[in-house]
């Protein structure tokens, strides 16, 4: 078994319940009380036990702890993934972006400038009859060319 890494020998128990308690940051409090207690003579797995977490949790809060002091234990905010366009592109995009005319206040405007024809939606249900007629006369000749009766005719079957 590894022996433990020891704590930093300029803080002390004391140290860091006070800073602890300063702390305006929470998991950063939890933290200072569980190494105070490691301070205080309390096993790694008690410590464990206090700030709620595993014994490599632990070992890493005091790894880091040892290497910044009481501010490495603040959590931060992950870097996340780079951005894709470097500055200059960045800065192009933006211009272009405020550059563009815009037609009307509302994007439904600019997006009907693009639309090649104009829409006349009164007309929908006549268009779609007739769509609806090809179909069946289509039926009708597919019926007819294989002698059965076509399903449009009175008494033809219906689906």
């Amino acid at each position: 078994m590894a022996a433990a890494i020891g704590l930093r020998d300029d803080y002390g128990s004391g140290g860091l319940r006070a800073a602890a308690k300063r702390s305006k940051d929470g998991p950063q409090a939890r933290r200072l009380l569980a190494l105070a207690a490691i301070y205080d003579g309390a096993t790694r797995t008690e410590a464990a036990k206090i700030g709620g977490v595993g014994l490599q949790v632990i070992r890493d809060w005091v790894v880091k702890f040892n290497a910044q002091g009481p501010d490495g234990l603040i959590d931060r905010k992950a870097p996340g993934q780079p951005p894709r366009l470097n500055g200059g592109a960045s800065r192009r995009a933006r211009r272009d972006h405020r550059e563009r005319p815009n037609p009307g206040d509302s994007r439904g405007r600019a997006l009907a400038d693009r639309r090649s024809l104009p829409m006349d939606f009164r007309g929908i249900p006549r268009r779609r009859l007739r769509a609806d007629v090809e179909p069946r006369a289509a039926q009708d000749g597919l019926s007819q060319a294989l002698g059965s009766p076509s399903p449009s005719r009175p008494g033809g079957r219906r689906n």
